[in-house]
């Protein structure tokens, strides 16, 4: 693990405990990542410049920084570190959530750490075994966000667990997260959509054993048009895994694998009918 991880952005973040505040993607190779991404989501690239050397791409809406991209050195390979997207949630006492973390069961993979002028991020680890981060900013205002739905902005955060139902306690003891719906998906069991004192922010559900092997949370980057975004998913030799499929909303969804083998989703709309 790298002070790296969490360079978020020199852009002054205002945290609320609970909320989703960074996205970021590890990944084998950043340049052909970084080629992937802005072809599929419109994201403009552009380098941090991080003073400890490491590479650390910031990936933009605008002038507004929405996620980050870094490569997986071999230290950081060695040390356990896998190709993934990575969600940082914020709070206002990185170490405080860190020991209530470890008291609810969960575990402590990184110990609390600063990043001058940007804040304060612990890697962790729910009881299940699903990683996340813990982030508190170390500057006081934020620009007005993006309007929901903006594309190249995280629409949704949402968990496969090893069992859902025992899932939500820890995370809404701890975030103070809300529990908005249960929605029946049949032999897939329940879906939880929750929210953290505002419009729902994501869901959460038991994962497929058959399918994947090992709880993990999924982000889902808003692309605008669903088809269009199928289209360049595939000219850029992404694999899609499902989709676009119609959820409530209503929205359509994507999951699929981009080049380097790490999994994302887009949610968009359809200007047509299903085919």
């Amino acid at each position: 693990m790298s002070t790296t991880t969490a360079q978020i952005s020199d852009t002054p973040v205002k945290l609320k405990t609970g909320n989703f505040v960074w996205h970021e993607l590890r990944t084998t190779d950043d340049k052909a990542a970084e080629d992937f991404y802005t072809h599929v989501v419109g994201w403009k690239a552009k380098g941090s410049g991080d003073p400890g050397g490491m590479p650390y791409t910031l990936l933009c809406v605008g002038d507004r920084e929405t996620a980050g991209l870094m490569e997986i050195t071999p230290s950081l390979s060695a040390g356990g570190m896998k190709a993934e997207w990575v969600g940082f949630v914020g709070v206002d006492d990185v170490d405080a959530y860190a020991h209530r973390l470890e008291q609810a069961g969960g575990k402590l993979k990184f110990p609390p750490q600063d990043i001058p002028a940007v804040g304060r991020f612990a890697s962790v680890e729910d009881p299940q075994g699903a990683v996340f981060f813990l982030f508190k900013g170390s500057l006081a205002d934020a620009p007005t966000p993006p309007p929901e739905g903006t594309p190249g902005t995280v629409g949704w955060n949402e968990l496969a667990a090893n069992d859902g139902e025992s899932a939500w306690p820890f995370y809404s003891g701890l975030f103070g997260w809300k529990e908005d719906s249960i929605m029946d998906m049949g032999p897939m069991g329940a879906y939880r959509i929750f929210s953290n004192g505002g419009n729902s922010i994501g869901g959460m559900m038991t994962r497929d054993h058959s399918k994947s092997s090992a709880p993990t949370w999924l982000y889902y980057i808003n692309v605008g048009d669903i088809d269009a975004a199928a289209a360049r998913i595939q000219e850029k030799q992404g694999v899609i895994l499902m989709g676009p499929h119609e959820v409530p909303g209503p929205v359509w969804i994507i999951l699929a694998n981009d080049p380097q083998g790490v999994m994302f989703a887009v949610v968009g709309t359809r200007k047509t009918a299903a085919a």
